[in-house]
């Protein structure tokens, strides 16, 4: 057995990697609302959507983690570049498939209490748990056990040795609660179930598992998460002072945070929908830092004397999806012949205003061992057209493309529609709001659809495994595709931790991918967050799309 000792301080991998997500007459922004923006060390940021929840466990959306970000640590740290540092783990040791982490002293809950293993353990118990049902737990199942050695030093088994483990437990997702708030959450959730079973049983009946836990998870799990979401306890810089609901949340500065000092007294994350509003307020000093700029206007934003613009290359792909089992998509021919038939270059620069990448393949270049060898799908129709008359509906056919219900999203279907009309495709586009949409794309019975995909963790085995293997259809595989031997190279991928090594697995996992085309990648997303100047300096930007607020200083 080989072993590997990662000392976090000095973690030198670095993931380039990159990120995520959508106008109007406007007041001026109050006088009052530019004084609180500039006035020492209170920061207001602009924000397009309103964060779904506080609880790391519930949502694995931008907007939240914006938030949780500030309010949770994790137990590893990734850096505005994506390279790993010393979270509330101080070091790995990793030998095959345990992990032994060393934790950080003198660190503190908001509530007061002290961190120990016991709220790491507690943490990633919960987030496992079927009773709070959450979305990301697939991130971490491969955590077969964990050994609480003494208050600052843990043991992580796993299933099997799983490389990509730190980037993980780098995640939003991954914040670290307080045992106390998450023993108080179970409390209130049994209580509002009218269970007799109390915490301690409860805990039991989890750890056994059976008909019995199943019916006390049922019955709690509609209350499970009320208690987190109204006091989300973390060890992060900030902590909550106010919510309102469809408006804003306020964050204010912890004082006894074990990260050292930061500038700010508050930071507010408004709510403001409309484009032109947000921009309107960054230029006037209503907000310091809007999350979102749309790209029609980059240009205002950049000439503008008292605002910039912050560019950061994404870990984003976008795509169009088929049904690989469903008739005439089951053909490669008709699948390549639309991959060919299509004009990315008119999407990027016509629709995106030059703010996207020609997509090679199906990880973006800021993800490690993205293949950079492979050449990009050109638009080529006398291509296509060999293609269609290849596969099993030489004279085209009719089909339905589904897309969310953006503006942007509804051009890039027309300009899809317009270049499948030469093959003889007549595609009819539905648009659908965004959560039925997704409802939808999950179930499996789409001709085609439109969607993106973010590599979050910068790891290959988050951009390709939830995608592609087989193991994963019928969640993110969400177009029944399998094959074998990609399997193999992406759990060789998953499972091997020289870089060279991965990054030859995942190289013929692309190759693999690019053949197959279960879906067809489009392009790769650029990210940009306005900043006015005048107001605040220091601000960054990850390739997640986070704001990272850790550096910020306020002008004289």
């Amino acid at each position: 057995m080989q072993k590997k000792l990662w000392s976090l301080m000095l973690f030198t991998i670095v993931l380039v990697l990159a990120a995520c997500t959508d106008d109007s007459d406007v007041d001026e922004a109050a006088e009052g609302d530019s004084e609180t923006a500039a006035g020492g060390g209170d920061l207001v940021i602009g924000m397009i959507n309103e964060a779904v929840s506080l609880d790391p466990h519930v949502s694995n959306d931008i907007p939240s983690a914006q938030l949780r970000t500030q309010i949770f640590d994790t137990l590893v740290e990734q850096n505005v570049d994506m390279e790993f540092g010393e979270g509330l783990a101080t070091s790995f040791e990793q030998d095959d498939d345990q992990w032994t982490l060393q934790l950080k002293e003198d660190v503190t809950f908001h509530n007061g209490s002290d961190f120990t293993a016991e709220d790491v353990e507690a943490t990633l118990d919960r987030v496992m748990d079927p009773s709070v049902g959450s979305s990301v737990a697939f991130m971490f199942e491969m955590i077969n056990d964990i050994e609480i050695v003494n208050d600052h030093e843990i043991v992580f088994t796993t299933d099997y040795p799983f490389t990509p483990l730190p980037s993980h437990l780098a995640h939003n997702t991954a914040g670290i609660l307080s045992k106390e708030v998450i023993d108080e959450d179970y409390q209130n959730a049994l209580n509002e179930a009218g269970s007799d079973v109390t915490l301690e049983e409860y805990y039991e009946l989890r750890e056994e598992g059976g008909d019995e836990f199943e019916a006390v998870s049922e019955e709690i799990g509609s209350h499970v998460g009320a208690i987190i979401s109204e006091k989300p306890d973390g060890t992060g810089h900030l902590k909550l002072q106010e919510r309102i609901p469809g408006n804003e949340i306020v964050l204010e500065k912890f004082e006894d945070f074990h990260g050292g000092d930061r500038e700010f007294n508050t930071v507010t994350y408004r709510v403001i929908p409309e484009n032109s509003a947000r921009l309107a307020e960054l230029e006037t000093g209503g907000i310091g830092v809007t999350d979102n700029v749309d790209t029609e206007a980059m240009d205002r934003v950049r000439d503008h004397e008292e605002t910039d613009i912050i560019d950061q290359d994404g870990l984003s792909m976008t795509y169009v999806a088929f049904n690989y089992e469903k008739e005439p998509f089951d053909d490669e021919n008709v699948r390549k012949a639309i991959s060919h038939a299509i004009d990315r270059e008119q999407i990027i620069s016509g629709v995106l205003n030059d703010r996207g990448l020609h997509a090679k393949n199906h990880i973006s270049p800021s993800v490690f061992a993205h293949n950079a060898d492979m050449e990009e799908v050109p638009f080529d129709l006398e291509l296509a057209k060999d293609y269609m008359a290849e596969s099993s509906v030489p004279d085209g056919f009719d089909t339905v493309i589904w897309t969310s219900d953006s503006e942007q999203n509804r051009d890039i279907a027309l300009i899809i529609q317009e270049s499948l009309s030469e093959l003889g495709i007549n595609v009819e586009i539905e648009q659908y709001e965004h959560g039925a949409f997704l409802e939808m794309a999950n179930q499996g019975d789409h001709d085609m659809f439109m969607l993106q995909w973010i590599t979050v963790t910068g790891d290959p085995n988050y951009g390709l495994y939830p995608m592609f293997h087989t193991d994963s259809v019928g969640s993110g595989n969400r177009w029944n595709y399998s094959n074998p031997e990609l399997d193999s190279y992406l759990e060789e991928g998953q499972q091997t931790s020289g870089d060279e090594e991965r990054i030859a697995a995942y190289a013929t996992a692309q190759e693999i991918l690019m053949e197959d085309l279960p879906i067809t990648p489009l392009y790769y997303g650029e990210l940009g967050i306005g900043v006015n100047n005048t107001l605040v300096e220091g601000v960054g930007l990850d390739p997640v799309g986070i704001v990272r607020i850790e550096n910020v200083t306020f002008p004289e």
